[in-house]
């Protein structure tokens, strides 16, 4: 293999160490702020659950417990929406992130790989057919890998984007049954 066959894949390499860099770091940053929700939400839930239950002890009957059970029960869904969505938006972004980089990169990377196959399979010895061949099947393969890869993530992203759908419908029958206890608490203090 000639000098200049070896400076493109070099280089070659030197882009695709580059974008697992990129990947590396967009992952790192989503972790961290996953990590920062998950804190976030894991205090207010702590602060939510003991102001509820304060709240509880200090009911004086059972008609004051079912009305404080139906009044504190929606900001919860809500809230857990809430995260549900947080969640849902930050995945997104990232799974836009990466593939954002993939496909740009890959693409680079995969011209730069194929011209330098091409070049050594034209200054290739005897016998050097058959490497350029392998190499040609390994692009090939990694190329189908890539595209497999882009259609899960947004078969993912679309499945997500579901679950966030099917969650937010699920609320409104919630928010009517709150309301409906809340009517019948009000009933039973009447009495």
């Amino acid at each position: 293999m000639s000098n200049p066959n070896i400076e493109q894949l070099t280089a070659a390499q030197k882009a695709n160490a580059e974008v697992m860099t990129t990947l590396l770091r967009t992952a790192f940053n989503g972790v961290e702020r996953l990590t920062a929700l998950n804190m976030a939400a894991s205090r207010e839930f702590f602060n939510s659950t003991v102001a509820n239950a304060q709240q509880l002890l200090a009911a004086k009957d059972a008609a004051a417990i079912a009305k404080l059970n139906s009044e504190l029960a929606q900001p919860n869904v809500d809230k857990l929406m809430e995260y549900s969505r947080s969640v849902y938006d930050l995945v997104s972004e990232m799974q836009k992130e990466v593939t954002s980089v993939m496909e740009s990169q890959y693409s680079a990377f995969t011209k730069t790989a194929a011209s330098a196959v091409e070049k050594a399979k034209a200054s290739a010895p005897v016998g050097g057919d058959v490497f350029a061949a392998t190499m040609q099947s390994m692009l090939g393969a990694s190329t189908k890998a890539f595209d497999q890869m882009t259609t899960m993530a947004k078969q993912l992203s679309d499945i997500a984007e579901a679950n966030v759908q099917a969650a937010g419908k699920a609320v409104a029958p919630a928010a009517t049954a709150k309301s409906a206890t809340a009517a019948a608490a009000k009933k039973a203090a009447a009495k």
